[in-house]
Parts: structure tokens; C-alpha cells; sequence
């Protein structure tokens, strides 16, 4: 995809946008309840690969801070966008039909603070 949101490319800004919205947050945002659940180091690698492609998407110069540009793109940051995502996953058991989905959501008894394994514990 790098030949598409190059800095050479004659796509617009928005259209780069567009591309990072429409094809590469999809792919990394399937089973992102579980991403939570990894090491801060995976999602640090996430969060730099975003920051790269709105660098490159907006032909930004090296010293413009990596939060301005989520700011203006409109783009949350990784870990708020795994919040919010694991949110509506919880959302979404609780209130299904199926009785066996809500108990995805229970918590077992012996429950570990630092090693996060369910998507509940992003929540906390």
C-alpha cells in the first residue's frame, strides 16, 4: 500500500485517509478485544504504524507531533479505539439472545492482575 499513500502520490489527504479507514484499520482492528489483552509492546507497534501512515498521508515534516495529527485527521489514537471497541463487544454479549455468549463475559475466580487474558480486564 505504500506506493498508494507515498509522500510522491498524487492521492489527496483525504483519500490517503480514506484508504487507512477503509482497508488497513480493518485488518487490524479484527479480534481487537484480544489485541488488549497483549503486551503494551504489540500495541506500541500498532500506535507507530498509525503514526507513520498519517505522517506520510498528510506529507508531514518530522517535528510535527504525532497527537496534532491525530487531532486533525480525526483519527483516535490505537489504545482509545481498543477501549472503545471492547466496549461495544460487551455490549453486544450482554444483551444477546444466546445464552452461552454471555458467559464469555465471566470472570473466573482465580483472576490475575498482571497478566490481562479476557477482554474485560482492558476495562480495569
Amino acid at each position: 500500500m505504500y506506493w498508494l499513500i507515498r509522500r510522491k502520490s498524487r492521492l489527496t489527504a483525504e483519500n490517503k485517509l480514506l484508504l487507512y479507514k477503509f482497508i488497513l484499520k480493518p485488518i487490524w482492528t479484527y479480534g481487537i478485544q484480544r489485541w488488549g489483552c497483549a503486551k503494551p509492546s504489540i500495541t506500541k507497534i500498532l500506535q507507530r504504524i498509525q503514526s507513520k501512515m498519517l505522517c506520510i498521508a498528510f506529507n508531514a515534516p518530522w517535528y510535527i507531533n504525532n497527537k496534532t495529527l491525530q487531532d486533525d485527521s480525526g483519527i483516535p489514537p490505537v489504545e482509545d479505539e481498543i477501549k472503545r471497541l471492547t466496549n461495544n463487544y460487551i455490549h453486544n454479549l450482554t444483551g444477546h439472545h444466546n445464552v452461552l455468549a454471555s458467559h464469555l463475559l465471566a470472570t473466573p475466580a482465580d483472576r490475575k492482575r498482571l497478566h490481562r487474558t479476557r477482554p474485560t480486564d482492558v476495562l480495569n
